[in-house]
């Protein structure tokens, strides 16, 4: 087990909607949800407040409301939080280049050779979050280990505006006492399935055999068999190649007729062709989704031998997919992304070239 590596991982507390309590006071100490607040709106983010409600991200807004009657919805505004996360960002590259972001909330940061010469990755960690309040206004919470695993597992213990660090000898008495829940990858279904197999525990998986855990997880078993014991090798890459560029629309009122289908198939297909231009790739693979009245999930893919970023094409694409057979029933959502992308052509090739030499100090 690799125990020098020093990985932080930062990740903001409720950022969506703490930026927008922060640009308005008024909401500041407010239950508020960034969202749609229509019948078929969805919760994209949701205060601390609002979630003593209950109230969480990919909730319905009908929901959310009834669980919190005094619930405020604002309207997302990317482009904000974007440029927050910018200069978020530039803090990042204060005392590292081995900067890795999730999202535009989360990153990973590797310094165990860091711009400032600390040692020490928790006061690293303590700085970042002083000089994103300072800069921004807002709070953050830190997760510090030896790997990206425990490291985010670690951010969300002290939450919010927090951070935890897990040192080296530390390590698998951490994640033997933890809930599994909380093992960053098991959603709910996962979580379910575990139960029922008397895993409840870090330590209850770790007694599990890698042969029992590959026989009921697949591939994931090895992932949890290796993680559970403080193994996972993964680097904080700077570089993350996009592998796919997507679109979707979720309609106010459910569609059955294929005609209107097909207005909002083009209206996503030039929204793609936008993203496409302005991020300068294409793609090979065009995949439909289609979520059903009764809330059940379809996608459909074709993959051709040349890459595309014209609407029209993708749209005739994603045409063939929609009659490839019935629709089951009226659809609630309908997405397309373009996938098989040409990005490692589009790379710089001092980037191609680029080792990026992870070296390892005493933690």
């Amino acid at each position: 087990m690799d125990r020098r590596r020093k990985i932080i991982h930062i990740d903001m507390d409720a950022f969506y909607a703490s930026v927008e309590q922060l640009d308005n006071p008024e909401l500041r100490g407010k239950a508020v949800a960034v969202g749609g607040s229509s019948q078929r709106g969805v919760v994209s983010a949701a205060s601390y407040e609002a979630r003593k409600f209950g109230v969480r991200s990919a909730m319905s807004s009908v929901l959310a409301k009834r669980n919190c009657p005094d619930l405020i919805f604002v309207k997302p505004r990317f482009e904000r939080y974007r440029e927050i996360s910018q200069m978020i960002r530039k803090i990042f590259f204060e005392y590292t280049d081995l900067v890795e972001p999730l999202s535009l909330d989360e990153a990973y940061l590797d310094v165990t050779e860091n711009k400032k010469g600390n040692p020490s990755a928790t006061l690293i960690a303590k700085e970042i979050r002083q000089q994103i309040k300072e800069k921004t206004g807002l709070n953050a919470s830190a997760g510090i280990s030896i790997n990206k695993f425990i490291a985010k597992v670690a951010s969300d213990i002290n939450k919010p505006n927090g951070q935890k660090t897990v040192d080296p000898e530390d390590v698998i008495s951490f994640l033997e006492d933890l809930d599994i829940r909380k093992f960053y990858g098991v959603g709910k279904v996962t979580a379910e399935k575990m139960y029922r197999l008397g895993i409840f525990t870090g330590n209850d998986l770790k007694m599990k055999s890698e042969e029992f855990l590959t026989k009921n997880f697949g591939k994931s078993g090895i992932h949890f068999y290796n993680v559970v014991r403080g193994v996972h090798n993964s680097e904080v890459k700077p570089h993350r190649i996009r592998k796919s560029l997507g679109a979707e629309r979720t309609f106010n009122e459910n569609i059955s007729s294929e005609v209107f289908m097909l207005e909002r198939l083009e209206n996503i297909a030039e929204e793609i062709e936008r993203r496409l231009k302005k991020s300068k790739v294409a793609g090979k693979t065009v995949t439909l989704k289609i979520k059903y009245s009764d809330f059940t999930l379809q996608t459909r893919s074709k993959t051709i031998s040349y890459y595309i970023s014209d609407k029209d094409l993708i749209l005739e694409l994603a045409k063939d997919l929609l009659y490839q057979e019935k629709m089951k029933n009226s659809v609630r959502l309908l997405g397309i992304s373009l996938s098989n992308l040409n990005t490692e052509k589009n790379e710089d090739k001092e980037e191609q070239k680029e080792i990026l030499v992870q070296l390892k100090f005493k933690f």
